[in-house]
């Protein structure tokens, strides 16, 4: 079990930021903490990793209690914590490098990261100087250092432009497939893009857990596109199980399919074959911002 929480309880004066919550997460998966502003999500995540202690309950994380054995679970675990904290005047590869003597990583390591986070072309630049979706990189470089077993992020693409937010999708949905990721976010088009499971808090409770499967079997399935230029809706109409088309702004289009099957394959091959080309292609899944809308009104 890579992370167990029973009946864990935080409370700050007289609010309660965490009540009584319980959940497991195995590895390797990828697992959303979805919920609005102010639900407990970064207090839970600063519990996990030893930064806060609990009022009541117990949290393990690689089978190591993070109350009674901290050194443990940070030894286990990579953190990226909301305000990703950098040493700005430093240089990428000089930041690495420190963080490497400080957790006894061979500095060998480095060079491996850096390749594996895509920081290659801006390695020899200072901290400073990068974008925000590069200084989110380094952070991750930072938390996989030491190869842990669990990564946790707290709202890691918070702040990003849509082509930032697409490359570090991308990186953590390959990071997720040898490791456990607890990813939190309040956006759920986050959680449709990268994760394989669902857990909502809500005012300091777990009200839902569930894998995204679950949430489209026997559902209509909607898929957002977005192609280079303005495509007929006649011509869409070809494609297999299509109920509903709906073009909501410029080349974008949501297209509604009465099967629970994963459709997007179908719209790329259809695209390749009629010379289209594809910018952006997602799930939108509806029962979700549903469920998200009931439980946390």
């Amino acid at each position: 079990m890579s992370i167990k929480v029973e009946q864990l309880t935080k409370v700050y004066g007289n609010q309660k930021a965490l009540n009584n919550v319980s959940f497991k997460v195995e590895k390797p998966e990828v697992v959303g903490f979805l919920g609005p502003n102010g639900a407990g999500k970064s207090t839970m995540m600063k519990i996990l990793t030893t930064y806060l202690r609990a009022t009541e309950g117990k949290a393990e994380v690689n089978g190591f209690d993070v109350s009674s054995s901290p050194k443990k679970v940070q030894q286990s675990v990579g953190y990226l914590p909301e305000h990703n904290p950098l040493y700005l005047d430093m240089y990428v590869r000089e930041y690495l490098a420190f963080n490497a003597k400080l957790q006894k990583v061979k500095l060998s390591k480095v060079e491996d990261i850096i390749e594996l986070t895509g920081l290659t072309p801006e390695a020899h630049k200072k901290i400073e100087l990068l974008s925000k979706g590069y200084r989110q990189r380094v952070g991750l470089a930072c938390a996989l250092l030491h190869n842990p077993d669990v990564l946790i992020l707290d709202e890691p693409t918070t702040g990003l432009d849509p082509n930032q937010l697409v490359e570090i999708r991308s990186l953590i949905k390959t990071i997720g497939k040898e490791k456990t990721v607890f990813l939190s976010t309040h956006i759920m088009q986050e959680v449709e893009a990268m994760c394989d499971r669902v857990i909502i808090i809500n005012k300091g409770e777990i009200v839902a857990d569930k894998k995204l499967k679950e949430l489209r079997e026997g559902k209509d399935q909607i898929v957002i596109v977005e192609f280079d230029y303005r495509v007929e809706d006649a011509f869409l109409k070809k494609l297999p199980k299509v109920k509903n088309i709906v073009n909501t702004h410029d080349f974008v289009y949501e297209i509604t399919f009465a099967s629970p099957k994963d459709m997007r394959s179908y719209v790329f091959d259809f695209a390749h074959d009629n010379g289209l080309k594809i910018l952006n292609l997602q799930f939108k899944n509806e029962s979700l911002e549903q469920l998200f809308k009931k439980l946390t009104a």
